[in-house]
């Protein structure tokens, strides 16, 4: 596969202790940065990293920051997202397995090597099932997104009903 990887200053060391994993792995590795540990905006990497993976450039894509949670804040404010903050081996392959998860974001002052290597295989090595389950909840995630505003009134306590497609829309 195709991965970008980038990360913000605090995720510099991790990302570069993982970019040997990945290739050894087999995987094609883009680094758009940051490449030193000068402060940086996590958002600006977030937006340069994903940017590959939406425009169909990368694969997948993985984000380091210090505890992964701007990054990963950052990359599901994109279309076509879904970044995972993980720390567990079993949401690293399941997020993929089960919610088509294409970005792993990782802290660099959250979690060792050895589970970040970890983390990074499990992630890699898994595929989206496309069972019918998981496929119907993904579209409702993908609905969300291409109609924020229909969501943004049941954030401010409109009651719900549900939609054709099963997905709750405001009540009007």
């Amino acid at each position: 596969m195709r991965i970008v990887v980038a990360c913000d200053h605090a995720g510099f060391h991790l990302k570069q202790e993982m970019l040997p994993v990945i290739r050894a792995l087999g995987h094609e590795v883009t680094d758009v940065g940051t490449h030193t540990t000068a402060a940086v905006d996590y958002p600006d990497y977030a937006v340069a990293g994903c940017s590959l993976v939406v425009d169909g450039r990368a694969d997948r894509g993985i984000l380091f920051c210090g505890s992964g949670v701007g990054m990963s804040v950052a990359a599901n404010k994109i279309p076509g997202i879904r970044a995972g903050n993980v720390e567990d081996h079993y949401s690293a392959h399941q997020g993929v397995e089960h919610d088509d998860m294409n970005v792993l974001v990782l802290g660099g002052r959250t979690i060792g090597l050895a589970v970040a290597e970890e983390l990074v295989r499990a992630f890699l090595g898994a595929q989206y099932t496309g069972e019918d389950r998981h496929a119907r909840r993904l579209l409702k995630v993908l609905e969300i997104e291409a109609n924020p505003e229909r969501f943004r009134a049941m954030a401010i306590g409109h009651t719900v009903n549900t939609g054709a497609a099963g997905v709750p829309s405001p009540r009007v």
